[in-house]
């Protein structure tokens, strides 16, 4: 009797020091950990993803049990992953970086859009035909948007002066509506999203300034985590990073099937569903940098990081002596997908 008990107590033991995922991989039920992503606005193709990962059980075979919630802007979506409101968030790489720079203890642990979306949208109609044209005009936007951080930049690569052009903040709900309404000819806004939604609500396809043609590199949408979280439990971090890039990988392969699991747990994008899924496309169509020469998915690229420190150094008075590599960990990005 003492003997089994011995061997019992070694093999609890021995569990004891087994992460997570190795448990998981030897067929040990554990209950799930309870997992909130809160998404940068509200709900639109792109996020579908996820939901397709909760609908083909990705996230439930890595003990996961996923809430998305959305989100209002980046800038918040960012402080809520370092106030612990939420465990993870789907937000604006440049943005998590300018935060995380000033003190935000938060770090990007994948990239999903390889490639920045932010834009100038301009209405057909208005007669501006180039950047410049931009000068004296009022242009909308949202208040903690990531696409307000590099827009200076692009801006000043453009030849314009930002000080000329009134940025006027509305709400995130709101700022279709007031473009459509003609408060202003033009809008910042997510070259991956706002087009479509433009063209949904009866608008005409707008004029896109898409920041990369104005030399602002930088990587698109990031998975942010907290410092502590990677630190003190990193089997999570691994477990949902491998969860999200099957997903992402799913969505590639079979796109409508991810717009229906958007459906399926959003009613309200049922009416919308050419929109979502024109979205979705622009993010699927950038999940590499060109600077990813590993082809690896969800890595976050050295060279793209560096650029927007760079740019946000430069053009935005960034103090910061740490270098880009600080912001950004590859440690649970996995060298192929199983």
């Amino acid at each position: 009797m003492t003997t089994r008990r011995s061997l019992a107590g070694l093999l609890l033991g021995c569990a004891s020091l087994m992460t997570a995922g190795q448990l998981l991989a030897a067929g040990q039920a554990l209950a799930a950990d309870k997992v909130t992503l809160r998404t940068n606005w509200l709900l639109y193709g792109s996020h579908s993803i996820f939901f397709l990962g909760i609908d083909k059980g990705y996230y439930e075979k890595q003990g996961i049990d996923l809430v998305v919630k959305q989100g209002n802007g980046s800038s918040n979506a960012v402080r809520l992953v370092a106030n612990k409101d939420s465990t993870f968030a789907y937000a604006s790489a440049s943005t998590m970086l300018n935060l995380a720079a000033q003190g935000a203890p938060v770090i990007s642990v994948a990239t999903i859009d390889a490639t920045g979306t932010d834009a100038v949208l301009v209405n057909p109609d208005s007669g501006i035909a180039k950047f410049k044209d931009l000068e004296g005009k009022k242009v909308l936007t949202t208040a903690g948007a990531g696409v307000n951080t590099l827009f200076p930049v692009a801006a000043q690569n453009a030849g314009v002066d930002a000080s000329k052009i009134q940025l006027t903040n509305v709400a995130e709900s709101a700022l279709v509506q007031s473009y459509l309404q003609g408060l202003a000819p033009a809008m910042l806004g997510g070259m991956d999203d706002k087009p479509a939604e433009i063209k949904a609500n009866g608008g005409k396809q707008p004029v896109i300034f898409n920041y990369a043609d104005y030399g602002v590199y930088q990587p698109g949408y990031a998975i942010v985590a907290s410092k502590e979280m990677v630190r003190d439990n990193p089997d999570l971090v691994r477990r949902f990073v491998k969860a999200t890039l099957q997903a992402v990988s799913e969505a590639k392969a079979n796109p409508d099937e991810s717009i229906q699991s958007l459906i399926n747990w959003s009613g309200h994008v049922a009416d919308e569903k050419q929109q979502a899924r024109e979205v979705l496309d622009v993010t699927l169509s950038i999940l590499q940098s060109p600077n990813n020469k590993e082809g690896r998915l969800g890595l976050n690229v050295p060279a793209d990081w560096d650029s927007a420190l760079d740019m946000l150094k430069k053009f935005k008075d960034l103090k910061t002596d740490q270098p880009a590599s600080a912001f950004y960990t590859n440690e649970f990005v996995p060298a192929k997908l199983d």
